[in-house]
């Protein structure tokens, strides 16, 4: 005897793990750039740190780093850091609102998207002038 249509089992399909907070949405990605943030403005400090040192060892020296400071080249690396500081910032924020706060990470999307609509903002109102600077440095103008 053949069973009838509506008693065979249905197969459920796999449950999708996408939309959880590691799983390549907002948190994921909010957590990779804290990570990469925090790694570049670490070692700015280790660099920093050291050749703020050459003042004591050897102040000729000192003021040779410092010369090499003035390219276009480190003007977009302070660009770079800039960038980075203002984001980890941010997102440290961010990141104390959704662990003290029990709104925080029911909201932690939403709190993602005005980290980043606040971090262009804030870039926004940098980088022109930070990109003039660097501009009238490799045409050898003296910075305003």
């Amino acid at each position: 005897m053949a069973t009838p249509p509506s008693a065979t089992p249905r197969i459920k399909p796999p449950r999708r793990l996408a939309g959880t907070v590691y799983r390549g949405r907002e948190g994921m990605w909010s957590w990779v750039l804290h990570r990469i943030t925090g790694t570049a403005i670490y070692f700015f400090l280790l660099v920093h740190i050291l050749d703020t040192s050459l003042v004591r060892l050897n102040p000729g020296a000192y003021n040779g780093v410092i010369d090499t400071y003035k390219t276009p080249i480190m003007g977009l690396g302070e660009l770079g850091l800039v960038i980075a500081i203002v984001y980890h910032a941010l997102n440290g924020l961010r990141i104390i609102a959704i662990d003290f706060f029990a709104w925080g990470p029911k909201r932690q999307r939403a709190l993602f998207i005005g980290v980043i609509v606040l971090w262009v903002i804030l870039i926004a109102g940098f980088a022109p002038r930070q990109i003039a600077n660097i501009i009238l440095e490799a045409t050898g103008h003296p910075s305003a």
